[in-house]
Protein backbone atom coordinates (compact mmCIF):
# COMPACT_ATOMS: atom_id res chain seq x y z
CA UNK A 1 0.00 0.00 0.00
CA UNK A 2 1.20 3.55 -0.77
CA UNK A 3 2.86 5.40 2.08
CA UNK A 4 -0.09 8.02 1.76
CA UNK A 5 -2.55 5.28 2.51
CA UNK A 6 -0.86 4.23 5.05
CA UNK A 7 -0.29 6.86 7.08
CA UNK A 8 -4.09 7.71 6.82
CA UNK A 9 -4.22 4.99 9.81
CA UNK A 10 -1.99 7.48 11.69
CA UNK A 11 -4.14 10.06 11.11
CA UNK A 12 -7.24 8.54 12.35
CA UNK A 13 -6.04 6.69 15.71
CA UNK A 14 -8.56 4.70 17.37
CA UNK A 15 -11.17 6.67 19.06
CA UNK A 16 -11.50 8.96 15.79
CA UNK A 17 -10.83 12.46 16.49
CA UNK A 18 -13.73 14.15 16.37
CA UNK A 19 -14.01 17.10 14.02
CA UNK A 20 -11.09 15.73 12.36
CA UNK A 21 -11.29 15.62 8.91
CA UNK A 22 -8.32 14.38 7.00
CA UNK A 23 -8.77 14.49 3.42
CA UNK A 24 -6.17 12.60 0.80
CA UNK A 25 -5.92 14.10 -3.04
CA UNK A 26 -4.75 12.08 -5.41
CA UNK A 27 -3.15 12.70 -9.34
CA UNK A 28 -4.73 10.18 -11.58
CA UNK A 29 -7.91 8.27 -11.99
CA UNK A 30 -6.96 5.88 -10.20
CA UNK A 31 -6.20 5.79 -6.47
CA UNK A 32 -3.45 3.85 -5.48
CA UNK A 33 -1.93 3.84 -9.33
CA UNK A 34 1.26 3.65 -8.65
CA UNK A 35 0.99 0.87 -5.71
CA UNK A 36 -1.32 -1.05 -8.10
CA UNK A 37 1.21 -1.13 -11.12
CA UNK A 38 4.26 -2.16 -8.72
CA UNK A 39 1.86 -4.94 -7.53
CA UNK A 40 -0.30 -5.78 -10.20
CA UNK A 41 1.66 -9.23 -10.63
CA UNK A 42 1.69 -10.47 -7.13
CA UNK A 43 -1.84 -8.64 -5.87
CA UNK A 44 -4.96 -8.33 -7.13
CA UNK A 45 -6.04 -4.96 -7.69
CA UNK A 46 -9.49 -5.34 -6.23
CA UNK A 47 -7.64 -6.39 -2.64
CA UNK A 48 -6.11 -2.97 -3.01
CA UNK A 49 -9.52 -1.18 -3.97
CA UNK A 50 -10.28 -3.16 -0.65
CA UNK A 51 -8.07 -1.71 1.36
CA UNK A 52 -8.88 1.77 -0.08
CA UNK A 53 -12.52 1.69 0.65
CA UNK A 54 -11.98 0.95 4.16
CA UNK A 55 -10.16 4.06 4.43
CA UNK A 56 -12.97 5.49 3.24
CA UNK A 57 -15.52 3.93 5.30
CA UNK A 58 -13.34 5.71 8.56
CA UNK A 59 -14.18 9.00 7.38
CA UNK A 60 -11.70 9.91 4.66
CA UNK A 61 -12.64 12.31 1.98
CA UNK A 62 -10.71 11.17 -1.16
CA UNK A 63 -10.30 13.15 -4.28
CA UNK A 64 -8.72 11.98 -7.27
CA UNK A 65 -7.73 14.05 -10.37
CA UNK A 66 -6.21 17.11 -7.91
CA UNK A 67 -2.62 18.18 -8.39
CA UNK A 68 -1.38 19.98 -5.20
CA UNK A 69 -0.01 23.19 -6.56
CA UNK A 70 -1.81 23.50 -9.53
CA UNK A 71 -5.02 23.29 -9.15
CA UNK A 72 -4.96 23.75 -5.14
CA UNK A 73 -1.92 25.45 -3.23
CA UNK A 74 -1.10 24.38 0.23
CA UNK A 75 -1.57 28.07 1.51
CA UNK A 76 -4.94 27.59 0.12
CA UNK A 77 -5.63 24.25 1.91
CA UNK A 78 -4.46 26.16 5.17
CA UNK A 79 -6.63 28.99 4.19
CA UNK A 80 -9.49 26.16 3.96
CA UNK A 81 -8.55 24.72 7.87
CA UNK A 82 -6.00 22.12 7.17
CA UNK A 83 -3.24 22.14 10.04
CA UNK A 84 -1.36 19.34 8.89
CA UNK A 85 0.27 17.73 5.43
CA UNK A 86 1.66 14.75 5.03
CA UNK A 87 3.34 14.71 1.60
CA UNK A 88 4.14 11.06 0.07
CA UNK A 89 3.86 12.13 -3.87
CA UNK A 90 6.46 9.00 -4.67
CA UNK A 91 8.91 8.89 -7.68
CA UNK A 92 6.57 9.77 -10.65
CA UNK A 93 9.89 10.80 -12.48
CA UNK A 94 12.24 8.07 -14.48
CA UNK A 95 15.81 8.59 -15.50
CA UNK A 96 17.71 8.23 -19.21
CA UNK A 97 20.79 6.98 -19.53
CA UNK A 98 22.22 10.18 -21.65
CA UNK A 99 23.41 8.21 -24.54
CA UNK A 100 22.61 9.19 -28.24
CA UNK A 101 19.24 8.03 -29.11
CA UNK A 102 17.65 7.62 -25.62
CA UNK A 103 14.43 9.98 -26.82
CA UNK A 104 13.73 7.65 -30.00
CA UNK A 105 10.06 6.42 -30.42
CA UNK A 106 9.64 3.45 -28.95
CA UNK A 107 11.31 3.90 -25.51
CA UNK A 108 9.34 4.24 -22.50
CA UNK A 109 10.81 5.46 -18.76
CA UNK A 110 9.13 2.90 -16.30
CA UNK A 111 6.93 4.93 -14.11
CA UNK A 112 5.34 5.34 -17.37
CA UNK A 113 5.48 2.12 -18.63
CA UNK A 114 3.82 0.64 -15.81
CA UNK A 115 1.27 3.13 -16.01
CA UNK A 116 0.01 2.59 -18.78
CA UNK A 117 -0.21 -1.03 -18.75
CA UNK A 118 -2.76 -0.47 -15.45
CA UNK A 119 -4.57 1.89 -17.57
CA UNK A 120 -4.76 -0.65 -20.48
CA UNK A 121 -4.73 -4.38 -19.75
CA UNK A 122 -5.68 -5.06 -22.84
CA UNK A 123 -3.31 -3.64 -25.09
CA UNK A 124 -0.65 -5.74 -26.99
CA UNK A 125 3.33 -5.74 -27.66
CA UNK A 126 4.45 -6.91 -30.64
CA UNK A 127 8.34 -7.61 -31.55
CA UNK A 128 11.34 -7.93 -29.52
CA UNK A 129 11.22 -5.84 -25.94
CA UNK A 130 14.64 -4.73 -23.77
CA UNK A 131 14.11 -3.58 -20.18
CA UNK A 132 17.73 -1.60 -19.41
CA UNK A 133 17.80 -2.15 -14.96
CA UNK A 134 18.29 -4.44 -12.87
CA UNK A 135 16.09 -3.93 -10.05
CA UNK A 136 12.51 -5.11 -8.66
CA UNK A 137 10.52 -2.47 -11.07
CA UNK A 138 12.64 -3.44 -14.23
CA UNK A 139 11.60 -7.01 -13.36
CA UNK A 140 7.79 -6.24 -13.57
CA UNK A 141 8.67 -4.04 -16.39
CA UNK A 142 10.13 -7.35 -18.59
CA UNK A 143 7.26 -9.52 -16.98
CA UNK A 144 4.37 -7.16 -18.35
CA UNK A 145 6.15 -7.16 -21.72
CA UNK A 146 6.14 -10.50 -21.47
CA UNK A 147 2.72 -10.94 -20.61
CA UNK A 148 0.98 -8.38 -23.58
CA UNK A 149 2.57 -10.36 -25.99
CA UNK A 150 5.94 -9.36 -26.58
CA UNK A 151 7.95 -12.49 -28.84
CA UNK A 152 11.33 -11.93 -27.23
CA UNK A 153 12.17 -9.84 -23.52
CA UNK A 154 15.72 -9.30 -22.34
CA UNK A 155 16.68 -7.47 -19.24
CA UNK A 156 20.10 -6.18 -19.30
CA UNK A 157 21.79 -4.48 -16.20
CA UNK A 158 24.91 -3.26 -15.21
CA UNK A 159 25.24 -5.52 -12.39
CA UNK A 160 26.60 -8.96 -12.00
CA UNK A 161 24.23 -11.84 -10.89
CA UNK A 162 24.93 -11.38 -7.31
CA UNK A 163 25.40 -7.90 -7.04
CA UNK A 164 21.51 -7.33 -8.57
CA UNK A 165 19.54 -5.07 -6.66
CA UNK A 166 16.06 -7.44 -7.08
CA UNK A 167 15.31 -9.92 -5.07
CA UNK A 168 16.46 -13.61 -5.81
CA UNK A 169 12.28 -14.83 -5.61
CA UNK A 170 11.88 -11.84 -8.09
CA UNK A 171 15.01 -12.95 -10.42
CA UNK A 172 14.14 -16.98 -10.48
CA UNK A 173 10.69 -15.89 -11.50
CA UNK A 174 11.71 -13.55 -14.23
CA UNK A 175 13.83 -16.79 -15.60
CA UNK A 176 11.18 -19.11 -15.27
CA UNK A 177 9.08 -16.81 -17.67
CA UNK A 178 11.58 -17.15 -20.39
CA UNK A 179 12.92 -13.56 -19.56
CA UNK A 180 16.56 -13.47 -20.47
CA UNK A 181 19.26 -11.51 -18.01
CA UNK A 182 22.51 -10.42 -19.36
CA UNK A 183 24.60 -9.08 -16.96
CA UNK A 184 27.25 -6.13 -16.92
CA UNK A 185 26.08 -4.49 -19.62
CA UNK A 186 25.32 -1.03 -19.62
CA UNK A 187 23.83 1.51 -22.77
CA UNK A 188 25.53 3.13 -25.12
CA UNK A 189 24.00 3.71 -27.88
CA UNK A 190 20.25 3.34 -29.67
CA UNK A 191 19.47 2.93 -32.78
CA UNK A 192 16.73 4.36 -34.59
CA UNK A 193 14.92 3.99 -38.13
CA UNK A 194 14.10 6.71 -40.76
CA UNK A 195 11.45 7.69 -39.13
CA UNK A 196 13.08 7.49 -35.43
CA UNK A 197 11.37 4.55 -34.17
CA UNK A 198 14.05 2.12 -32.17
CA UNK A 199 15.72 -0.61 -33.35
CA UNK A 200 18.39 -2.17 -31.73
CA UNK A 201 20.44 -1.02 -28.34
CA UNK A 202 24.14 -0.81 -28.47
CA UNK A 203 25.82 -2.20 -24.63
CA UNK A 204 29.04 -2.14 -23.39
CA UNK A 205 30.92 -4.11 -20.97
CA UNK A 206 30.93 -2.69 -18.11
CA UNK A 207 33.85 -4.05 -15.80
CA UNK A 208 32.63 -2.62 -12.45
CA UNK A 209 29.41 -0.59 -10.71
CA UNK A 210 30.85 0.39 -7.26
CA UNK A 211 34.24 2.49 -6.55
CA UNK A 212 36.36 0.21 -4.29
CA UNK A 213 37.75 3.14 -2.52
CA UNK A 214 34.63 5.48 -2.24
CA UNK A 215 32.15 2.91 -1.94
CA UNK A 216 30.27 4.55 -4.26
CA UNK A 217 28.42 4.22 -7.50
CA UNK A 218 30.82 4.32 -10.33
CA UNK A 219 30.89 2.36 -13.26
CA UNK A 220 33.63 1.62 -14.96
CA UNK A 221 32.97 0.58 -18.97
CA UNK A 222 35.21 -0.91 -21.70
CA UNK A 223 34.50 0.96 -24.91
CA UNK A 224 35.33 -1.67 -27.13
CA UNK A 225 33.53 -4.75 -25.88
CA UNK A 226 30.24 -4.21 -27.21
CA UNK A 227 26.51 -5.97 -27.86
CA UNK A 228 23.85 -5.40 -29.80
CA UNK A 229 20.24 -6.22 -29.04
CA UNK A 230 17.35 -6.02 -31.66
CA UNK A 231 14.50 -3.57 -30.27
CA UNK A 232 11.07 -2.68 -31.02
CA UNK A 233 10.67 -1.78 -27.10
CA UNK A 234 12.66 -0.28 -25.02
CA UNK A 235 12.12 0.46 -21.02
CA UNK A 236 14.35 2.22 -19.08
CA UNK A 237 14.26 0.98 -15.41
CA UNK A 238 17.38 2.58 -13.86
CA UNK A 239 15.95 5.30 -11.41
CA UNK A 240 13.33 7.41 -9.99
CA UNK A 241 13.39 11.17 -9.94
CA UNK A 242 10.70 13.23 -7.56
CA UNK A 243 8.48 15.53 -9.88
CA UNK A 244 8.13 18.19 -7.00
CA UNK A 245 5.89 21.02 -9.78
CA UNK A 246 4.53 23.52 -7.64
CA UNK A 247 3.77 21.60 -4.76
CA UNK A 248 6.15 23.41 -1.99
CA UNK A 249 5.87 27.07 -3.75
CA UNK A 250 4.82 29.22 -0.39
CA UNK A 251 6.04 26.61 2.12
CA UNK A 252 9.34 27.12 4.43
CA UNK A 253 10.36 23.80 2.91
CA UNK A 254 14.45 23.44 2.20
CA UNK A 255 16.20 20.78 0.22
CA UNK A 256 19.58 19.47 1.26
CA UNK A 257 21.57 16.52 0.44
CA UNK A 258 23.62 15.00 3.61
Amino acid sequence: MEAGLLEIYRFLPPPLLEGFDPEKAEIGEFLGCIAKARYVQELEKNIIDAEIQVIRELGVEIKCGVEVGKDVTIAQLRAQGYEAFYIAIGCQGGRLPGVPGDDALGTAIAVDFLHHALEDETQKMEGKTVVIGGGNVAVDCAKTASRFGSSNVSMVCLESPETMPASKNEIAETLEEGITICNGWGPKELKKDAQGHVTAVVFKRCLRTIDPETKKFSPVYDEQETMTLEADHVVFAIGQTIDWGKLLEGTKVEFWRG
